[in-house]
């Protein structure tokens, strides 16, 4: 199957269902990383991933990996460790620092100046959020991404500390339950957020979850900056 060129004047997509099986879920290429794209993307279940150097690539994979945030698995070994827990943990504080540190890999990163502007503007815009997890006033863990209803679609985190970005998704799980989210969208299972809970499930389970969740409000109190933990 060919890979669709989007067009820098047009923010249409093709469906999720026409991304391919190898590599799984790439969909297409092109176009920008407007709040306006990046927006209607993430509606449709679908998000940009490249790198350096590489035309803009849209994925939308089959299967999807999420977090029921009821379901999050907390070991033994990290509720002991929470309970005296060094760190603790804000919201919408220290955004452009969080999306500084996930850019901060040894492996490299797709998390490019340009990219990081556009979620930059998105944050401005109020659609994007970030959790922090700090030890004194050092930051030393966090996540990112965009908030869709009763949806929160996960883009990034890292972890300067001993189980910090595991305590970011540990708090943050705890308080969008109680505010009203329903799901955590974590995009690709990976060993980290499979401990932690995540499981695969069906592209189309997926865009039905999207499609009930993402209009459906959480509790007004939701993304205002405050102190998680």
């Amino acid at each position: 199957m060919r890979l669709i060129q989007l067009s820098r004047e047009s923010l249409h997509f093709p469906p999720p269902e026409m991304a391919l099986k190898e590599p799984n879920g790439l969909l297409a290429m092109g176009g920008d990383l407007s709040p306006a794209r990046l927006l209607n993307a993430y509606h449709r279940g679908i998000f940009p991933w490249f790198s350096q150097g590489d035309p803009i690539l849209w994925w939308s994979p089959d299967p999807r990996a999420v977090l029921f945030p009821d379901q999050f698995h907390l070991s033994r070994s990290m509720k002991r460790f929470h309970q005296r827990s060094p760190y603790r943990v804000t919201l919408n504080q220290a955004f452009e620092d969080v999306v500084q540190g996930c850019s901060e890999r040894a492996e490299g990163t797709w998390i490019t100046a340009t990219v990081k502007h556009a979620w930059l503007k998105l944050f401005n815009m109020g659609h994007a959020q970030s959790v922090e997890v700090w030890q004194d006033e050092e930051l030393v863990g966090g996540m990112y991404g965009m908030a869709l209803g009763q949806i929160f679609c996960g883009e990034s985190m890292f972890s300067r500390s001993e189980n910090a970005s595991k305590t970011a998704l540990l708090v943050f799980s705890q308080h969008f339950r109680q505010q009203g989210g329903k799901l955590i969208d974590c995009q690709v299972l990976n060993p980290h957020t499979a401990s932690l809970g995540a499981k695969e499930i069906p592209r189309v389970a997926w865009l039905a979850w999207l499609n009930a969740l993402a209009k459906q409000p959480v509790s007004d109190q939701c993304w205002h900056q405050q102190s998680l933990f």
